[in-house]
């Protein structure tokens, strides 16, 4: 067996174990697969971080995973980096780089989650002025996958 193949399997079954809400197992079988950059483990991954479910409440550990699967181009990924940025946990709060991830997440996306998506967004953009909206804007259109983010700065909070 591949390491990609262990590492997908690995990813289903934590995404089973996920959505069951057994969240220790997810967050054992999600780990590896995260830790071999597997975007879709690192979003839920992050999750469980961010929640405590699973694992100990660690903003700045959910931060780093969801940021690790935003660059990749994970939608749910990018968008609870965007939330991150907009509360200020594990991330400093920054509400143009929040518009920025949330605006890629509702562009990578379709359907109830994209409306979801642009739902965050359209908040976080209530708190910016139309210059940082263009920003935003800039920021997203000049994002491309598994190209580190220049504008990111994850801190422990």
């Amino acid at each position: 067996m591949t390491a990609s193949v262990a590492s997908a399997d690995s990813v289903a079954r934590g995404s089973a174990a996920f959505h069951r809400g057994d969240y220790v197992r997810a967050a054992r079988e999600l780990a590896p697969a995260a830790e071999h950059g597997n975007a879709r483990a690192l979003g839920m991954l992050g999750f469980l971080y961010e929640h405590g479910f699973g694992v100990p409440q660690a903003y700045a550990a959910a931060a780093d995973c969801y940021y690790r699967g935003a660059v990749q181009g994970d939608p749910f990924a990018q968008a609870q980096l965007g939330l991150m940025y907009d509360k200020g946990h594990g991330v400093p709060t920054d509400f143009v780089l929040a518009y920025k991830w949330l605006n890629l997440a509702a562009a990578r996306s379709n359907g109830r989650q994209r409306d979801a998506y642009l739902r965050f967004r359209d908040a976080v953009a209530s708190k910016l002025s139309t210059y940082e909206i263009i920003a935003g804007q800039r920021f997203a259109l000049e994002w491309a996958p598994n190209r580190p983010a220049p504008d990111v700065h994850l801190t422990a909070k």
